[in-house]
């Protein structure tokens, strides 16, 4: 069986527990900049008493372009997501996208994220369990756009047969024809019925697939994040940029970093009324 609730450093994610963000920018762009990013975000998260999960990827390995910036690497990458655990004391989480790079990263990110294209990778999945089981770590694996929300099952099963029963499962849109993706909000509690927690990814929701990069709307992180708040999820993942537009990866589909508060805290308050509810059922 999963753990719901699940402990994550020092929060708690699924159940009656308030609402988890995993939150920072697409790639590491720098080390300034990501720490500027993460400085921001713990202080938001203090302000608001809004518990939060740094997220930065050290390689888009999957960029449309060859030419597209994937990022600093692993070792570089780590190093800066250690120094923002050190730092910000948030926990951090990156996506891996090879077994060997499993343990080297769980020493570091209280979670390990798979891609939504790699999630049926059998020895991808079981690597990242069990480098995360021996560091007390989470498993987090985003529901490809391919697949039905009941067949995460077999996901969930290969985690837990690898000796990790922390794991979350995240619904980020399915493939509908082309360049399109949409969010049937049923995958939601229908995940939740498998075990773990389930995430709502605001941000790869709203992406346009195709032509030389990836583009996306935006506008729609908000509405789709607050639908999804509506339908029960635990938790949200979106990403973030001081200048979305001038990013390097993913900017078309980033919330602001000055506009970061003002989403936050509608989906808060529908979290507070989504348990009222079930309470009173």
């Amino acid at each position: 069986m999963a753990d719901n609730p699940l402990k994550i450093g020092e929060y708690l994610c699924g159940g009656d527990n308030p609402l988890l963000f995993i939150a920072g920018p697409c790639v590491i762009e720098s080390e300034e900049s990501t720490l500027e990013i993460a400085h921001t975000l713990a202080d938001i998260a203090q302000r608001f008493e809004i518990p939060l999960v740094f997220k930065a990827s050290f390689d888009k390995a999957n960029r449309t372009s060859l030419e597209s910036f994937r990022g600093p690497g692993l070792d570089a990458g780590l190093e800066v997501l250690n120094r923002v655990a050190q730092e910000t004391g948030l926990p951090v989480t990156t996506d891996i996208h090879e077994p060997a790079q499993a343990k080297p990263a769980a020493e570091v990110c209280a979670i390990l994220q798979i891609p939504a294209f790699l999630a049926r990778q059998t020895d991808l999945v079981v690597a990242a369990a069990k480098a995360a089981a021996n560091r007390g770590g989470t498993v987090n694996i985003k529901k490809p756009q391919f697949v039905a929300p009941e067949d995460m099952q077999h996901a969930v099963k290969k985690c837990t047969a690898a000796g990790n029963s922390r794991i979350l499962l995240t619904e980020r849109g399915t493939t509908f024809g082309y360049g399109r993706l949409v969010n049937d909000m049923r995958a939601i509690p229908l995940m939740q019925q498998l075990g773990p927690p389930v995430v709502f990814d605001a941000t790869h929701s709203v992406q346009l697939p195709g032509g030389s990069s990836t583009g996306g709307q935006r506008e729609m992180v908000g509405p789709l994040a607050r639908a999804a708040v509506g339908a029960g999820c635990d938790a949200v993942f979106f990403e973030t940029h001081p200048d979305p537009d001038h990013a390097l990866s993913d900017g078309a589909n980033m919330v602001p970093l000055a506009n970061v508060p003002e989403f936050l805290i509608p989906l808060r308050r529908i979290r507070a009324v989504v348990l009222q509810g079930c309470a009173v059922e």
